[in-house]
C-alpha cells in the first residue's frame, strides 16, 4: 500500500489538522483487530488494499518513530489536503472503515498494539484448532 498522505475527516467540518501516520498489516489480523477496537469504541479510520491483503490504520502523527510492532510496518505521511468525504486517500484502496463510521479520528497506538496482539493469539488458536 503506498502512501499519499492524508488529514482524516471525522468532523463535519472536513478534518484534522495534522497528518496521520499510517500503520499496515496482514488482512487477516487487521481484520481481526478493526473487531477488537469496535468492541473498544477504539478504531479510527482503516484503509484496506485493492487486493485485500493489507489493511492501514491511520494513526496519530509521530506514531511512525516509534513504532516496533512485529508483522507490521508504520509509515510516516505528509499531509496534502482534506480530502472529499468518502474517497480514499490513497490510489488503488477503499475505506474499510471510513472516517465519518470511525469512533476516533486516528487510531491510539496502545489500543492498535494489544489488538494487534490479541488478534495474532486468537488468529494462532485458531490455526491450531483447524
Amino acid at each position: 500500500m503506498t502512501t499519499g498522505g492524508f488529514q482524516p475527516g471525522g468532523s463535519e467540518s472536513g478534518g484534522s489538522d495534522e497528518p496521520c501516520d499510517l500503520v499496515t498489516v496482514p488482512a487477516r489480523q487487521g481484520l481481526e483487530a478493526v473487531d477488537i477496537l469496535r468492541l473498544r469504541d477504539g478504531v479510527g479510520p482503516v484503509l484496506h488494499d485493492g487486493d485485500c491483503d493489507t489493511l492501514g490504520f491511520l494513526v496519530p502523527p509521530g506514531t511512525a518513530a516509534g513504532w516496533d510492532m512485529p508483522g507490521s510496518a508504520c509509515t510516516q505521511t505528509y499531509g496534502c489536503g482534506v480530502r472529499p468525504a468518502g474517497e480514499p486517500p490513497v490510489s488503488g484502496t477503499g475505506w474499510l472503515v471510513p472516517p465519518e463510521g470511525a469512533y476516533t479520528p486516528a487510531t491510539e497506538p496502545a489500543e492498535l498494539r494489544a489488538a494487534l496482539r490479541e488478534a495474532a493469539r486468537t488468529i494462532e488458536a485458531v490455526d491450531r484448532c483447524g
